[in-house]
């Protein structure tokens, strides 16, 4: 296939993020694209429509993760109860990272841990790789041990963060919950321990059951809820955040339930300088393409040369 010189997005839409060159705001999500590779055999897919791809969740050793089902499709939103399944990070680092072009887009690794130290020790070992920057996943909340309690307490956030802070000097960006009681307060003390952004949110948990089974539909009874269902929440969350993000130059990744470049606007507007997409992808895997020309078409009509210029400018009453 002839490759063309030709940048598949408007230059409007470049921005930096963490100190890293973006071509896109658009960033996909852990979880949703495996480790970079998965969307490559869609016919028309390309890494360079995004900013970014966060790998998937990354533990010290390996994982099988939890028992079926481990998916479920709810109205405008889909819980998973995956449990962190993957290869470990030596697999991932060794085997997986020299597969990917990281001429293409930004790669960013997903870091895990049932304890501080297991943090620690997968963020010693991508800082010896060529990921570009590491997300903490803080607050999966589908893993019985750890990653509710990390994500839910700011003191033990803060713990996770400055472990992790000192194994490497690349960028770092934590994924706060939603399923805690001051996500802002969280934020400020994840600033405080030495992050360099923030991811919000994580999915929402949630739970099904089989009515005539009488039984959780989910094999680890409880999920994270994804997909437009918990956009609301995810915009006040995002708002919230940027409140105590923006005044010390944090930048902020929204996430949850971003569809369409409304729905991406929507984020930055509340103070996200780059947006996720992740559930869309799973039936619309070309969706980065129509919601970037959304996005520049949007500029382009208010006279705004980039989307640094949209970021925090929501007008309260």
């Amino acid at each position: 296939m002839t490759q063309t010189s030709e940048p598949r997005v408007p230059q409007s839409l470049a921005s930096r993020f963490c100190g890293l060159d973006f071509a896109s705001p658009l960033v996909l999500l852990s979880g949703c694209v495996g480790f970079g590779e998965e969307y490559t055999r869609v016919a028309g897919f390309s890494n360079r429509d995004v900013g970014g791809i966060c790998l998937k969740g990354t533990t010290g050793q390996p994982r099988l993760g939890n028992p079926p089902h481990r998916i479920y499709e709810t109205p405008e939103g889909m819980l998973n109860a995956i449990g962190l399944q993957n290869p470990g990070v030596d697999h991932v680092v060794d085997e997986i990272l020299p597969t990917l072009d990281f001429a293409e887009t930004r790669f960013i690794a997903n870091v895990c841990g049932s304890t501080i130290e297991e943090y620690a020790q997968v963020a010693r070992r991508f800082h010896d790789s060529p990921i570009d920057a590491m997300e903490i996943n803080i607050s999966c909340p589908n893993v019985k041990e750890g990653g509710v309690q990390f994500g839910n307490v700011p003191e033990m956030s803060a713990r996770v963060v400055e472990a992790v802070r000192a194994e490497t000097d690349k960028p770092l960006i934590t994924k706060l919950s939603p399923n805690q009681t001051d996500i802002a307060r969280n934020a400020a003390y994840c600033i405080e321990a030495g992050t360099d952004a923030l991811a919000v949110i994580n999915t929402v948990s949630g739970m099904a059951i089989n009515a005539e089974a009488r039984r959780p539909v989910i094999g680890n009874v409880q999920g994270g809820l994804s997909g437009p269902a918990i956009k609301p929440i995810a915009l006040l969350k995002v708002h919230q955040v940027y409140q105590v993000a923006g005044p010390k130059n944090i930048p902020i990744l929204g996430q949850g339930g971003i569809q369409n470049a409304q729905d991406a606007l929507e984020f930055m507007i509340a103070g996200a300088s780059a947006v996720g997409v992740g559930t869309t992808l799973f039936y619309e895997p070309h969706a980065c393409q129509r919601i970037n020309a959304g996005i520049a078409d949007y500029l382009d009509r208010h006279g705004m040369a980039s989307v640094s210029e949209l970021v925090g400018t929501l007008q309260l009453p």
